[in-house]
């Protein structure tokens, strides 16, 4: 007899902030955006560092986003659950299977640290964003963790067999910083990306805004190195390519 999954309530899911309305955060929707508390990867570009500790409690109750979404209902698409991790709280699952019953589009920010959550939560998001920060063999200089590489790849492998049979659209971005690894991967990275079937791919420039400021985002032609790089990318042939610079 099969034991019955546990389900931690979405009362239990530590947000650090929540942000009523933002149009950046899903490409084409409207969406509020609940930021999760805590990440086991330590990236020194990330722009939410102040939120990364998984021992600090949360500030918003989950009450509030259902008030929200219950005053917002025909103005906003969806939630998008992002972080720090948004997956390394199991709540996360009940809080997205509540806002998906209310009516809600579902939307994902991942680093791919858990790709079995992963595969759990397909079933309640609409859309993914999956961060692919560099090749396997410089993944821990980048992150901070040594097994990061491995799952990473293994969560846009389980999105791509998803895409194949019914699952959400996703979209794979890379974030490069000057004089870094990540901007010597970046092409490769892609490359290897749509080998492995994804077809919606964004190359991001780094911004110092809520970063740790432990490294510098701006450099003597970045932003040309990146504008080729981007081009570069883009001539893989995606559905869709996004150039973001900072």
């Amino acid at each position: 007899m099969r034991t019955a999954e546990r389900v931690v309530p979405a009362e239990n899911l530590a947000i650090a902030g929540l942000v009523p309305l933002s149009a950046v955060d899903w490409p084409g929707r409207l969406v509020a955006t609940v930021f999760c508390q805590g990440c086991p990867l330590r990236c020194p570009y990330c722009q939410n560092s102040s939120i990364l500790d998984p021992t600090v409690p949360g500030a918003v109750p989950w009450g509030d986003v259902e008030d929200l979404l219950s005053r917002r209902r025909g103005l906003l698409d969806g939630v998008v659950f992002t972080g720090g991790e948004a997956l390394r709280q199991e709540a996360v699952l009940d809080a997205m299977a509540r806002v998906k019953a209310e009516g809600f589009m579902v939307g994902l920010h991942t680093a791919g640290v858990y790709p079995r959550r992963l595969e759990a939560a397909l079933g309640h998001v609409d859309w993914v964003g999956l961060d692919i920060k560099a090749l396997p063999e410089h993944y821990g200089q980048v992150v901070g963790r040594a097994n990061a590489a491995t799952k990473a790849w293994e969560s846009l492998e389980v999105l791509i067999e998803a895409a194949g049979h019914g699952g959400p659209d996703f979209e794979v971005r890379t974030t490069v910083v000057p004089g870094d690894v990540t901007a010597d991967d970046a092409v490769e990275v892609a490359r290897r990306v749509h080998a492995a079937g994804a077809r919606v791919y964004a190359l991001q420039q780094a911004r110092s805004e809520g970063t740790s400021g432990e490294f510098d985002v701006v450099a003597p032609g970045w932003d040309g190195t990146c504008e080729r790089m981007a081009e570069r990318i883009e001539a893989l042939g995606w559905d869709r390519f996004t150039y973001r610079p900072a």
